[in-house]
């Protein structure tokens, strides 16, 4: 089970972001600024990567991996622009089919980006709720 945060802001400049050569979608500046406040919480995190959906980093924190995306809805009449977060927790094939070490509903690098995210006065619209 992955964790979507959303949320809208004028933040970020997708024009200075670099392109993303698989799909002009943009994310490497929200996981630039996210990658900044998760170091601050012991986390240890890759730089932004491109992918076809958006922009990844991957994440350690308390022992845990996960894949945390990125991306945005452009189609905005308003400088605001909506930005998703998708968290999703790294499992072995043997995790899964045994059931285990699955994403709990306190998750701390869940709970980690959401407190991050409700704390910034500049974003409207936060929604947190399992993918």
């Amino acid at each position: 089970m992955a964790h979507l945060f959303t949320f809208r802001t004028a933040r970020f400049d997708v024009r200075e972001e670099d392109p993303n050569p698989i799909n002009p979608i943009p994310g490497q500046g929200v996981l630039r600024w996210l990658r900044a406040q998760l170091a601050g919480g012991h986390c240890t995190v890759t730089e932004p990567a491109a992918e076809d959906w958006g922009w990844y980093i991957d994440v350690e924190c308390e022992g845990a991996h996960y894949l945390v995306g990125a991306s945005a809805d452009l189609d905005s009449s308003t400088p605001e622009i909506e930005w998703m977060v998708q968290v999703d927790k790294h499992r072995t094939l043997k995790d899964k089919v045994l059931g285990q070490n699955k994403m709990a509903a306190d998750d701390r690098l869940v709970a980690l980006i959401g407190d991050i995210v409700r704390a910034v006065p500049e974003f409207s619209e936060v929604t947190s709720e399992p993918a």
